[in-house]
């Protein structure tokens, strides 16, 4: 009786969680937040999966938990893991220029970029998904790989390669060619031979528009309170910057294969997780991974996850890994524009028993609604009924979404309000007000525009497509553009530790005459100055105010990023 209780225990808590889990994502399907497909596991073993709403629309179909769902940037994994495989086995030099491998792209570049620059997304090289009118004009023509390079390969760099991190699909698109060069196999071939039959991953693999494919799901777009199918890509556009199709189940499979080394050795295992540059917030970016410590549900505690998002024409999926625990939380959803990162933090939360916060109902989406339906003023006037209710949530990026949706269907007034309005709403966002200016430029409102792009310059002095703007209008920018020189005995007074929460430091350090910060546990970065006393990253959309008392002693310093302001105490000169 005594062995029967103690094995009921862990039964008990694994139901528990299950059941947590299941009313968590039913609120959110509840509130039009996720259709889709969901996969948890803990200690190596799932204890839930299920699907949600419909993988098809149109005919009823379901969504379960071997629904096939286009996984969107999660490909750039897979990517990564065939060139280190490459490189394993002595084909590929990661530190060569990829000249040696690609003998007709322009050595201007060529010869400088390496095949690490392109897997940590720090080669310089411009996005083709950002490229104006990409959408409209490229996503729905076929082309091979070796043609559709040509759409980059002689565009200026944005920067030099490894000065820092800017993401670019057109880096793995250029991956995916290496692989097809050096395999003599295409890309996709070399997929199922090194990784999916090896793995046993039967329900995943390129998806080609033409191919019948036993659960595919469909791919939908909100419109409003309704959805609508998704604009059609051709599929050899994102190549392995995009293409895969998985399940959830799949993707469990994959991730219990890579703490076996099975598919390479431990020494290129370290290097595909290793934390190379930062990237977004808190994280870093390894080989196709974002790894870094993510919070848990509502509370201070954390956990390092190695993750990563993807998002495609009507989809978006999400993939997080914590190995100091075996455990994964993998999110499929089929309707675009759902908000897993808050879903994936959450689910940690129950797996932990730490408190997390049930989703309310979208501001954006309610708004939306509302403009849809009576209009611009409509719409506004319910804003202000809504934002503040804790039935609510109000999320700037999903606002900032309505308003782009908004901007394509040629409302570009109401567009104007609505990011008019997220700029009231979240005033330390740098990307508010470069939405807001775009859109005034757009109406041909100039001197307004120039206002608001210059207020997310100053909040990112990194916005470069914020200057660019700019010196479209015929603004000066040679603020933002001058060098500017600090005096060596201020910068010196800048060396010292600021500690901004208990178990988080910056190190500020001096070689010759130029700063580096070290944040705990992050690794070392230059800092830019504005002014003598304003500084900025160029690896990630981040400033450093240095604080001055009376008789003008450095005191403390105070860290904007991601909306967010933080003011450390000097602790250590």
């Amino acid at each position: 009786m005594l062995l029967a209780m103690a094995l009921l225990g862990p039964m008990s808590m694994a139901q528990s969680k299950a059941k947590q889990i299941d009313a968590l994502i039913s609120k959110y399907v509840e509130y039009g937040k996720f259709n889709g497909s969901v996969l948890v596991s803990h200690k190596g073993k799932v204890i839930y999966k299920k699907g949600f709403g419909m993988a098809n629309m149109e005919w009823d179909i379901p969504n379960k938990p071997n629904t096939k769902h286009r996984l969107g940037s999660i490909t750039k994994q897979f990517t990564a893991m065939l060139i280190l495989q490459l490189a394993a086995d002595g084909q590929l030099d990661l530190q060569a220029p990829i000249s040696t491998y690609l003998s007709d792209y322009p050595k201007t570049s060529g010869d400088k970029i390496t095949t690490h620059h392109l897997l940590a997304h720090t080669s310089g090289i411009p996005n083709y998904t950002s490229f104006p009118g990409f959408f409209e004009d490229e996503s729905r023509n076929p082309s091979t790989p070796n043609d559709f390079i040509k759409k980059f390969a002689d565009k200026d760099l944005d920067f030099e390669p490894g000065e820092r991190f800017s993401y670019s699909n057109s880096g793995y698109f250029l991956l995916g060619v290496i692989i097809e060069k050096l395999s003599g196999k295409s890309y996709e071939e070399m997929l199922h031979d090194k990784i999916f039959t090896p793995l046993n991953m039967k329900d995943s693999g390129y998806d080609h528009h033409a191919d019948i494919l036993k659960n595919r799901a469909t791919g939908y777009e909100k419109n409003g309170n309704a959805h609508v199918n998704s604009r059609y890509l051709d599929m050899s556009i994102p190549y392995a910057a995009g293409s895969l199709y998985s399940t959830v189940e799949d993707l469990y499979l994959w991730d219990q294969a890579l703490y076996a080394n099975q598919l390479l050795p431990k020494k290129y295992m370290e290097m595909y997780f290793k934390p190379y540059i930062p990237a977004f917030g808190n994280m870093h970016y390894a080989y196709g991974w974002s790894v870094g410590k993510m919070p848990i549900g509502q509370s201070t505690d954390s956990i390092y996850t190695i993750g990563h998002g993807g998002g495609i024409n009507g989809f978006n999926t999400n993939i997080s890994r914590a190995p100091s625990d075996k455990s994964l939380v993998v999110l499929l959803n089929n309707t675009g524009g759902a908000p897993l990162n808050p879903m994936t933090r959450a689910i940690r939360a129950i797996i932990y028993g730490k408190e997390y916060k049930l989703p309310g109902q979208s501001v954006a989406t309610e708004v939306l609604a509302v403009i849809n339906d009576q209009g611009i003023d409509a719409g506004i006037a319910h804003y202000n009924t809504i934002k503040d209710s804790e039935s609510y949530d109000l999320n700037e990026n999903e606002m900032n979404g309505i308003g782009y949706q908004l901007m394509q269907d040629d409302q570009v007034e109401a567009a104007a309000k609505v990011f008019e309005l997220n700029v009231s709403a979240f005033p330390k966002s740098s990307n508010v007000y470069d939405s807001y200016g775009e859109a005034l430029m757009n109406l041909g409102k100039k001197d307004l525009a120039i206002k608001n792009y210059k207020k997310s310059i100053e909040l990112n002095p990194n916005n470069m497509a914020g200057i660019e703007a700019l010196k479209k209008m015929g603004a000066d920018v040679s603020e933002y553009e001058k060098e500017v020189v600090v005096p060596d005995a201020v910068l010196e007074s800048y060396v010292g530790q600021y500690q901004l929460m208990p178990n988080f430091i910056i190190s500020i350090t001096k070689t010759e005459n130029q700063l580096i910060a070290q944040a705990t546990g992050q690794p070392t970065f230059e800092i830019f100055p504005r002014s003598n006393h304003e500084f900025y990253l160029k690896a990630v959309n981040a400033q450093l105010v240095f604080n001055s008392d009376d008789s003008d002693k450095v005191i403390s310093v105070t860290l904007f990023q991601n909306g967010q302001e933080i003011t450390g105490k000097r602790i250590v000169e």
